[in-house]
């Protein structure tokens, strides 16, 4: 694995308010973390800490997305930076922050080559704005980085789609509105909700992506980690929280494989709401295990 650098991207522009007047707190988790030891358990090459454009929480009315330009301003933010810590040799850990970190991210690594993503997340948010209930582009960001919706947000630079449907696995949803999964299992997306996870095993779902990574002939690949995947007895501090999810024996079992692949091209990690866990009881073993995770992937 490449020596690890640290972006912080504490950026809640994909999300509705939960409380009226009061913004998500998703975007506090950079400093929550590191006060967990986080960055110094780690030991990162290089950390950069992001600017995020101000929330204004408007949804735009052509393209459906709430905070349209704020997202789109901040994407050319986290090229830049990327770009930076890819071309220093190093693997970025992007520390969120909400999932629409992934639209930039994506658009970053397009102009780069041709990357897949391993999307691990307690939801497919694959859905398109006309379906979305909230106009937030954290439940859209999968479907948006795969071409669908407004050319304002996937077509920037005319660069669209940032990924291709056939290079995405989706893994761990438990989300299961028939509605919800529709635009999902119409595309070519590779798909694995918990129950088809743990049935097939996530041995055999891991050496798929990576057999498809190298029969692609793909440049690299991105892993989203949204921290809502997890069991929700262990992590309830996040905006949809839903029964079941992974243990940390399961996240290990398939982050590892994942990290010390040399196609990896980074991580983020997202939707962990300190507002949510104020005494740090779950955010406390949450920097333990996935800090434990990555030293050894690094080893």
């Amino acid at each position: 694995m490449k020596p690890v650098s640290i972006i912080e991207s504490p950026s809640n522009l994909g999300l509705a308010m939960l409380q009226p007047g009061h913004e998500p707190g998703v975007k506090k988790l950079p400093g929550w973390l590191k006060q967990f030891g986080f960055h110094k358990k780690i030991e990162p090459v290089h950390v950069t800490a992001t600017q995020v454009p101000a929330y204004e929480g408007r949804v735009d009315k052509i393209s459906g997305v709430r905070n349209r330009d704020q997202i789109l301003q901040y994407m050319f933010t986290q090229e830049n930076v990327l770009n930076e810590h890819l071309d220093a040799g190093w693997f970025p850990l992007v520390i969120g922050g909400d999932c629409s970190l992934l639209i930039g991210n994506m658009f970053a690594l397009k102009k780069r080559g041709k990357y897949g993503v391993f999307y691990l997340d307690g939801h497919t948010d694959y859905v398109l704005p006309s379906q979305s209930t909230t106009g937030g582009a954290a439940g859209m960001d999968l479907a948006l980085i795969a071409g669908l919706g407004h050319d304002l947000l996937t077509d920037v630079n005319n660069r669209k789609p940032y990924v291709q449907q056939k290079h995405i696995w989706c893994v761990g949803n438990r989300e299961f509105d028939t509605a919800y999964l529709q635009p999902l299992l119409q595309s070519e997306i590779e798909y694995y909700d918990l129950h088809r996870l743990r049935k097939v095993s996530i041995v055999r779902c891991i050496d798929s992506f990576l057999q498809m990574v190298s029969e692609e002939n793909l440049d690299g690949f991105w892993i989203h980690f949204d921290v809502d995947v997890l069991n929700n007895d262990i992590m309830p501090a996040v905006d949809s929280p839903a029964p079941d999810g992974l243990t940390y024996t399961e996240l290990k079992e398939i982050l590892l494989p994942l990290l010390q692949h040399p196609k990896a091209t980074g991580m983020q990690i997202t939707i962990l709401d300190p507002e949510l866990d104020e005494s740090g009881k779950y955010t406390k073993p949450f920097a333990e295990n996935v800090t434990e995770i990555l030293k050894t992937a690094m080893n």
